[in-house]
This record gives C-alpha cells, structure tokens and sequence, in this order.
C-alpha cells in the first residue's frame, strides 16, 4: 500500500488536452514519462507543480482556448505559495514557439509534438541547471534521430480502448491543413515497436486498438522492408485479446485494394470507418489539393461497403473554403444525401498561419461569414436528421456492444459502442465494462442510443 505521506510528497501534473486523438495520445505518453519520474496525477489546475497544456491549431477555436487556459494557469502560478512550472505542448507550441514565451514572460517551457518523448529529458535539464529561465524546443528530427515513445499511459489500465500511433507527420500538403507545418514530415513507427505497444495494452485489459495517425494508408511506404498498412491491419488483429480495432486517419487518395479487402477478411476490423472527404465539388476538391474527384470517391465508398456491408461511415466536410460557390456547397448536400454518412465532423474554414489557403484568400476574397454559418447550419441540420435515421432503423434489433463505462448522466446506467461506432445507454452492472453484450435497442438518438441488456456474449 502507498505511503500518503509519499504521496502528499510526490510532485503533481495538471495536463489539459486540446485536440485529436493524436495530442489525446500524446498527453497520454507525457504522463507515463512523468509518473516514471515521480510525478502524480491531479485533476485540478490548483493542485499541480507543473501544468502542461497540449494543444491543437488545426482551427482558430482550439487556439483560442489556449490563451484563455494560459490567463489562468499563469494567474494559478503567481497567487501559488510553491514553484509552479507552466508548460505550452503541441502543435500551437510548435506554430508559435518563441512568440508564446515573448507574449507570456511567466511561461516556463514550449515544446513542440517531436519534443514529447523528450519531455523528461526537458525537466531534468531544467532541474540540473536550476533555470529560472524559460525553455523553447520546436525542432524537428531527422528520421534517423526520431524515437517513438514506449512507455505506456498509466491510465491504460483502466480503460477498454487505447490509442496506438503508427505515424507522425504528414507528407500531403493540402491547401487548408496546417498539420505539416507542426508536425513535420511523415514518419512510420516500426511496426515491431507497434505490436509490443498493443500486447503490453492487451495485458493491462485492454480490448479495442485504435491505430491513429494522420494518413495511415501511407504507414511503411518510406521504409524498406516494412509492413504495409493492410499488413499491419492483419497483424494487429492477430493479436490474442485484441477484440475490436479501428483506425484514423484515412485519405482516400491513398487507401488501397489491400485494405478494402480487409474488411472481407477481417471479423475484428470493425464496422465503421472515418474517410474524409471535406467537399463534394470536384471543383472545390482541386483547390484544397485532395487529389481525388468526388466520383472517386463514391467508388471507392461502394467498394468498401460491397466488403464489409452495413459498414457506417463518417467524415470530415469543410464549408465556406474560399472560392465555395452557392454550387459547390450543393454538391456536398448531395453527396450527403446520396452516401448518407453515419456522422459529420463539420466546420467553417479557418485560416491557418501559412498555409497556402491564404493565398486563394488574397486572390479571390473569403466567403462571407454569414453564407458560411448558414451553410454550416443547413448541413449539421441534415446530417443530424440522416443520424437520427440510420439510428431509429436499429429499434427493437439486437446489437453487440463492448462496455466502456459508466454512463456520465444516470446512475445505474453503463455505455459502450457497437461495432458501427454507435454509442448506446442501458441500465447494467459495472461488472459487465470490458466485456462484449447483447443489448437491445429501445430509443434512438442523433448522437446516440438506448437499450435493455439481454445477455453477455463469451468470446473464444
């Protein structure tokens, strides 16, 4: 048993993520470094010795939250009767490096995504030179230098699903994606260091790898002799334990015949795919320098769900990018109605620092705020109305569901996914979270469903 006086003892880390699943990913290998060198989780700001901010400068928004996170975090730290470390991670830190440390003189250390697996090393620099200072890392590694992070979250162990990441970077240079910029250059993870990663998660009792990174049909095309992505899908899936794995991300450009097959193939390859497709207009579709027709993508949708049917399928739509005619915006509705995606992630354009969308913005002008929002609208109001559909077509139908969790809103009520990515309620024992069940659906949602419990299902 733990000591509470060590504990009480022991320096604490706040982390607040911002972001994709891949910052979710990396604030999880940032708290293995760190609980490996004594430190202790804390979820209050107030409680903490050192706060890490990890955050996402994809759209304005997720930036914005940074400097209202950082008011706070730095007024945390001057009211605090102890030393307080205030750190800046992730791809703002990476985009804006020095100019954080000038506008905040009481910010301590920025470091951008390569840096992560560094981020002990970084403490105990900081420690060794006694540096009151402030610290700035924003380099990024040639491949040869680069070292995937090993240690596994500690917060692994009690959850059902775990990210693994396969890739950093990004070699595609689409026109409104600032991802390049702050993640650098494209970069497989060896595929041996992957299938330790998801064993060792395995142990811990996890059920459902999620294999993330920013253009994973590319994993291993730069490296002789690696595994290709459908591959590496075959072996992931061939791991003992592992019941349920995903991926994201996917450009449909670069997703081959290989891992449509895969869902043929592949029982616990789930029943869900997020494929970006960010226009229906050819037109629109050039200008972001996607490098593929809305035509392409309709066919290669068909092949998927002609291997895998009842495959539900999300995307990414960006509305309002410059230059978007009242025409192009229909296209997407169309495309829309025609594929009838499960789900929409879908935002205005935002212009990002440096990107070549900046260009078209100058030449042409931006779309209106106003015509963009009410596109925005028009679209989620759909997309919302088709979700709600697809989910009512399962009431009074049994569905298999891997529990997660409690649910967050009733007591006595637990959640879990079905294979389709769907999210679904229903009174049951904590007992049950880990395991695969029968439930049956009861009420339908947009965002997600209710059930009764019929029975757990036991897997060989």
């Amino acid at each position: 048993m733990s000591d509470p006086s060590t504990m009480e003892a022991a320096p604490r880390v706040f982390i607040r993520t911002f972001g994709c699943q891949m910052n979710v990913y990396d604030t999880g290998k940032m708290r293995a470094q760190l609980a490996a060198r004594g430190f202790r989780s804390v979820d209050e700001m107030r409680q903490a010795d050192l706060i890490i901010v990890n955050t996402c400068s994809i759209r304005e928004k997720p930036e914005n939250k940074l400097h209202s996170f950082l008011g706070d975090a730095l007024s945390h730290k001057r009211r605090s009767g102890s030393p307080v470390t205030v750190a800046v991670a992730g791809c703002v830190a990476q985009q804006a490096g020095q100019t954080l440390l000038d506008r905040y003189p009481g910010l301590d250390m920025v470091f951008g995504p390569d840096a992560v697996p560094r981020l002990g090393e970084l403490l105990d620099t900081r420690t060794d030179a006694r540096s009151g200072g402030q610290t700035l890392d924003v380099r990024f590694l040639d491949a040869e230098d680069y070292v995937f992070s090993h240690e596994l979250d500690p917060d692994a162990a009690r959850r059902v699903g775990a990210f693994v990441t396969i890739q950093k970077g990004c070699d595609n240079k689409c026109t409104f994606c600032i991802v390049p910029a702050t993640r650098g250059a494209e970069l497989s993870r060896p595929s041996a260091q992957i299938l330790d990663e998801v064993r060792a998660l395995v142990e811990r009792g996890v059920r459902e790898i999620t294999l993330i990174g920013q253009n994973v049909n590319s994993y291993g095309l730069k490296t002789l002799g690696e595994l290709t992505f459908a591959q590496l899908l075959y072996e992931v899936c061939g791991v003992p334990g592992v019941e349920r794995v995903r991926y994201t991300t996917s450009h449909p450009r670069d997703m081959g015949p290989d891992v449509v097959a895969a869902y043929a193939e592949l029982p616990n390859l789930t029943s869900h795919l997020h494929l970006p497709v960010q226009s229906g207009s050819d037109r629109v579709l050039r200008r972001m320098k996607r490098f593929y027709t809305r035509e392409r993508y309709r066919e290669l949708v068909a092949r998927l769900r002609a291997a895998r049917p009842g495959l539900a399928l999300s995307t990414d739509i960006i509305v309002g990018f410059p230059g978007e005619t009242d025409e192009d915006f229909e296209e997407t509705m169309s495309l829309l109605e025609e594929l009838r995606f499960s789900s929409s992630f879908s935002f205005k354009f935002s212009p990002r620092p440096g990107t070549p969308a900046l260009r078209l913005i100058a030449r042409e002008g931006d779309v209106p705020p106003a015509v963009a929002q009410e596109r925005l609208m028009r679209y989620q109001a759909r997309q919302r109305e088709i979700s709600l559909a697809h989910h009512s077509a399962l009431i009074g139908r049994e569905v298999e569901v891997l529990v997660e969790g409690p649910s967050r809103h009733d007591e006595g009520v637990i959640c879990g996914r079905t294979s389709q990515f769907q999210m679904i309620n229903f009174p049951g024992s904590l007992e049950l979270v880990g395991r695969t069940c029968r439930v049956r659906v009861t009420r339908a949602f947009a965002n997600s469903l209710r059930g009764t419990f019929c029975d757990e299902l036991r897997k060989i």
